[in-house]
C-alpha cells in the first residue's frame, strides 16, 4: 500500500460513507499483512468478506503492542515511539516507517481545532517526556515549535520561573501563546495563583506520572483555570499506539479529526458497541497508523454525549496497568 496517497485521501474525508470506505480498505490491507493483527483475526475465526461497515471491525488490544511488533514484515528494526514505565514495566512500541504521514496527522488535526501552529508562540512543559526517549508526544511539540517560526517558541523542563517570565513578556504586547504541559508540571507552575492573562491556551496532557495524587477531572480543571487566569483549560488523547489525537476545547468533550474515530464497547462485549451515554471501552480508528494496526481497543473508560460524533473519558478500566495518562474524571 502506498502509505502517503492512501494518507492524502483520508485526510479529504468527508462523511461516513467515505470513512467506511476507507476503514474497510485499510482493514482488508491490515487483516493480512500485519502478522500479530492477522493471527488475533485468525484466532477469532473472522470471516473478512462478512465486514461491511466499521463498526463490525474486531479492535486490537493495545497491549499486544507491548509483546508483539505491531507491524508490516521487515519493519521491526526499524524507528519506533515507546511509551513511558515505571521500573520494570513492559513499555509498547509503534513502529513507524513512514514519519511524514505522522507529521501530515498531527500538523492537519492541530490546524483544524486551532488553526496554524504559526499563530502562536509554542511553549512545551514536558519533563517527564524530555527525560527519556522515544516519546511521539516530544516529537509532535518539537514540530509545532518549529511551526510556529515565533522566536520564544521552545521546551522547558524544571525552570518554572524562567517560563513564568516567558509568559510575562509574551502577555505585554498580547501576543497568542498555546502552553502544552504534563499535567502535574501545570499545577506546579501554577501553584503560587500565578496569573497567566487570558491570551494563554493551556493544554494538559500525559497525567501526575506518579508526582501527584489523581484528581478528578472537573476538580483539576477548576484549579488549573482558576490559578492560571486562562478562560478555559484544554486537553489531548493521545497515546504512543496512535498517530492521531483528539482534542477537548473547554468541558472535558473530546472530538477527533475526520480520519480518527472513537466507539465506545460494551464492558461485557468487547464485539458490540454502545450507542447511548453508557460507560464502555474506548475503541479507535485512526487511518495514521497504516503500517501497524488502526483499530485498537484501548484500557480506557468513555462514553458517547449528546452533542454528536464527540465523547468524554471516564477512567482506566479495573486491573489494567498504569499508564501515565490524564484519565482521571468524575464518576
Amino acid at each position: 500500500m502506498n502509505s502517503s496517497t492512501f494518507f492524502d485521501r483520508a485526510l479529504l474525508i468527508s462523511g461516513e460513507d467515505s470513512f467506511n470506505e476507507m476503514a474497510l480498505e485499510l482493514f482488508r490491507y491490515q487483516s493480512v499483512n500485519i502478522p500479530p493483527y492477522a493471527a488475533y483475526l485468525n484466532y477469532l475465526k473472522t470471516d473478512i468478506n462478512l465486514i461491511t461497515h466499521y463498526s463490525q471491525i474486531p479492535f486490537l488490544p493495545v497491549t499486544v503492542f507491548k509483546t508483539h511488533a505491531v507491524t508490516e514484515a521487515g519493519n521491526e528494526s526499524g524507528f519506533y515511539f515507546s511509551s513511558s514505565g515505571t521500573t520494570g514495566q513492559v513499555t509498547s512500541k509503534h513502529f513507524v516507517p513512514d514519519l511524514t504521514i505522522y507529521e501530515k496527522s498531527f500538523l492537519n488535526g492541530f490546524e483544524l481545532f486551532y488553526g496554524a501552529p504559526a499563530k502562536y508562540c509554542m511553549l512545551a512543559l514536558l519533563p517527564s517526556y524530555l527525560e527519556r526517549s522515544g516519546s511521539s508526544l516530544v516529537y509532535m511539540a518539537d514540530r509545532l515549535i518549529k511551526e510556529s517560526h515565533h522566536p520564544d517558541s521552545g521546551f522547558y523542563l524544571h525552570n518554572y520561573e524562567e517560563l513564568r517570565n516567558k509568559i510575562k513578556i509574551l502577555n505585554e504586547p498580547q501576543t497568542p501563546f498555546f502552553l502544552l504541559g504534563v499535567t502535574y508540571a501545570l499545577l506546579d507552575l501554577f501553584n503560587e495563583s500565578f496569573n497567566a492573562g487570558s491570551n494563554i491556551i493551556i493544554m494538559e496532557t500525559g497525567g501526575m506520572k506518579g508526582k501527584r495524587a489523581e484528581m478528578i477531572k472537573p476538580e483539576l480543571h477548576r484549579i488549573l483555570t482558576q490559578q492560571s487566569g486562562a478562560k478555559a483549560l484544554h486537553s489531548e488523547y493521545g497515546m504512543t499506539e496512535l498517530l492521531s489525537q483528539a482534542y477537548a476545547v473547554a468541558d472535558g468533550i473530546f472530538s477527533t479529526p475526520p480520519w480518527m474515530k472513537v466507539l465506545i464497547g460494551d464492558l461485557h462485549d468487547p464485539f458490540a458497541k454502545v450507542t447511548d451515554e453508557s460507560t464502555g471501552v474506548i475503541q479507535v480508528i485512526d487511518l495514521a497508523n497504516i503500517h501497524s494496526c488502526a483499530f485498537i481497543a484501548t484500557q480506557d473508560l468513555g462514553r458517547n454525549t449528546t452533542s454528536g460524533n464527540s465523547f468524554e473519558i471516564m477512567g482506566r478500566m479495573d486491573h489494567s496497568e498504569w499508564r501515565g495518562c490524564n484519565l482521571m474524571v468524575a464518576e
